[in-house]
């Protein structure tokens, strides 16, 4: 018998994604993500920082039929992630699908940083972060059989000076959560990893320079016409999410995405120079 929802719902989550754990889900793909799930009767943990975000979001997946509850979390500490793993599960009663999308990236020569301090927090946020979710929410997935997203990035599949902390976070990500797939196999538990390109969520005018300030260095060196909405990323994630497919490479600039996964195979060299001009517009 399926858990009571205890705001007095017996019913469960119309949507195949159940209950859906989302990480980042103040802003961007993750505000996206709960309105998406939300509107075809879904019921969403939202998680991130800033709650006064989260509580708007809220109220607007209630409006559109679905259930919400705002969590303060910040992925980066581990009592955060376990503590909104299990305020899930005590409102909802269940947990059917987490979704891996917090995030911060970064604009900055290796060179320029006087430490490993940013690469630290990457790595706490993207990666850790990540991890730490996922073993909190791993014993109730099993009890569901429920799935696994994980946002990733092509950034994993290129070369990408100045965005080297983001890069590895990403290819950290896309290695642990390939394994955890195939350890989970036989427990009913899909993994999906999501290789976005450029999403319109203004992620490029935040990121963070060798001083650890927000920097805009290349808000305008993506093409308009190469990004793709929230709303789209959303529905492609959500799609994705509920097949239990293994792995999606979104294209970049009209290039589709496992073509550059080979190229960087084949031609580094190419690929690597792509990076590098990259880097040069982008004033590094």
């Amino acid at each position: 018998m399926l858990p009571r929802y205890n705001g007095g719902m017996t019913t469960h989550p119309e949507h195949p994604c159940g209950v859906t754990l989302i990480s980042g889900a103040s802003s961007g793909i993750g505000e996206a993500l709960a309105y998406e799930l939300a509107a075809k009767g879904g019921w969403v943990a939202l998680a991130a920082r800033r709650l006064e975000s989260l509580q708007t979001v809220a109220a607007k997946c209630e409006a559109l039929g679905g259930r919400a509850l705002p969590l303060a979390c910040d992925v980066a500490a581990r009592a955060d992630c376990q503590a909104a793993v299990a305020q899930t599960v005590a409102h909802f009663g269940r947990l059917d699908t987490l979704i891996n999308n917090a995030g911060i990236t970064m604009w900055a020569r290796v060179d320029s940083l006087a430490d490993g301090a940013l690469i630290e927090q990457i790595m706490r946020v993207n990666f850790l972060g990540a991890v730490e979710l996922t073993a909190a929410a791993l014993p109730h997935l099993k009890t569901s059989q429920g799935r696994i997203t994980c946002i990733s990035s092509m950034a994993s599949q290129i070369i990408a000076p100045g965005n080297s902390g983001y890069a590895a976070s990403k290819a950290a990500m896309d290695s642990y959560f390939e394994a955890l797939r195939a350890e989970l196999i036989d427990s009913g538990v899909s993994v999906t990893l999501y290789n976005l390109g450029f999403v319109e969520t203004g992620i490029a005018s935040r990121m963070h320079d060798a001083q650890g300030q927000q920097s805009g260095s290349i808000a305008g060196l993506i093409p308009r016409g190469a990004q793709i909405t929230p709303d789209a990323a959303a529905r492609q994630i959500i799609t994705a999410t509920v097949a239990r497919r293994r792995r999606v490479f979104s294209s970049v600039g009209g290039v589709p995405g496992r073509l550059i996964a080979v190229l960087r195979l084949l031609l580094p060299g190419v690929i690597e120079r792509a990076g590098i001009d990259f880097m040069k517009r982008g004033g590094l």
